[in-house]
């Protein structure tokens, strides 16, 4: 049976495993769904149609599963998904989908989102991600796996950063960022390849310089998306190279975040 502590609040129709925690003045809504050896330390708030998986640890002030910050919501119920290992440290907040987008949030595995971070409605977060303090998704956003953002890093709504980006602190993030690069700037540019992030991750020096070299010829002068069908027929059997020509090639609602003079547009400009 779950261990509850006396001052917490857990609604009729919540279903928590049975080794769950749930610290002081908790409070858990009837529609949540908590998984095993999950950790509520205390005064964390969880509401909505949310499915926490197993072995969360979730500190104080947390909120989880609030309605979406949107004009459009209309009380649909829209649902916050999160998966497993992942540490939700204080004051974070996440919100559920709506109607207009995926309706639901969803937070992969191994994840950390730091003190105050938070994850906007109808986003899609990887695996193995880093929130700094403060790194905030505005809503419909889409983060790849391995991915950091930087403290007070803000991400406009409907980007996508591509896997094994890194986000500088502070950097407003307007545009889509490629995989494997750093986004740097109060508005963000690309300042290269994340080449800390690519070494951690096991890359091999070739991988890294076929990646280095693809992203030269992206960025050189002309129109992206024509430069990377060049890059496609030339890197045809690199997997990696591949990933990053197929994040331009599905363009979504923002253009591409670029490097600072590279006279690359995306319609010739």
């Amino acid at each position: 049976m779950a261990k509850i502590d006396p001052t917490a609040r857990v609604a009729d129709g919540a279903r928590l495993a049975a080794d769950v925690e749930v610290g002081p003045f908790c409070i858990i809504g009837p529609h949540v769904e908590i998984g095993e050896g999950s950790k509520l330390l205390s005064h964390v708030n969880v509401q909505g149609h949310t499915r926490i998986g197993p072995r969360a640890t979730i500190y104080p002030f947390a909120s989880l599963g609030t309605p979406p910050q949107s004009v459009h919501y209309k009380g649909e119920a829209s649902r916050l998904i999160i998966g497993a290992d992942n540490v939700i440290r204080e004051s974070v907040t996440m919100n559920t989908g709506t109607a207009g987008g995926r309706m639901q949030t969803v937070i992969g595995d191994r994840c950390m989102f730091m003190a105050y971070a938070h994850v906007g409605h109808d986003c899609i977060v990887g695996n193995n991600v880093t929130f700094a303090n403060g790194g905030t998704l505005g809503g419909h956003c889409i983060v790849g796996d391995f991915v950091f953002l930087g403290g007070y890093a803000a991400v406009h709504q409907f980007v996508r950063i591509g896997e094994r980006c890194v986000i500088g602190g502070l950097a407003g993030v307007v545009h889509d960022v490629i995989p494997f690069a750093a986004a740097l700037g109060e508005r963000a540019e690309l300042a290269g390849l994340n080449i800390v992030g690519l070494k951690r991750g096991g890359f091999t020096r070739p991988q890294i310089h076929a990646l280095r070299r693809a992203y030269r010829m992206l960025f050189s002068p002309g129109i992206v998306l024509e430069n990377a069908e060049k890059v496609a027929a030339e890197y045809k059997d690199d997997e990696n190279v591949q990933k990053m020509v197929q994040f331009v090639r599905d363009a979504g609602k923002r253009r591409l975040t670029t490097p600072r003079g590279s006279g690359a547009g995306e319609n010739g400009d």
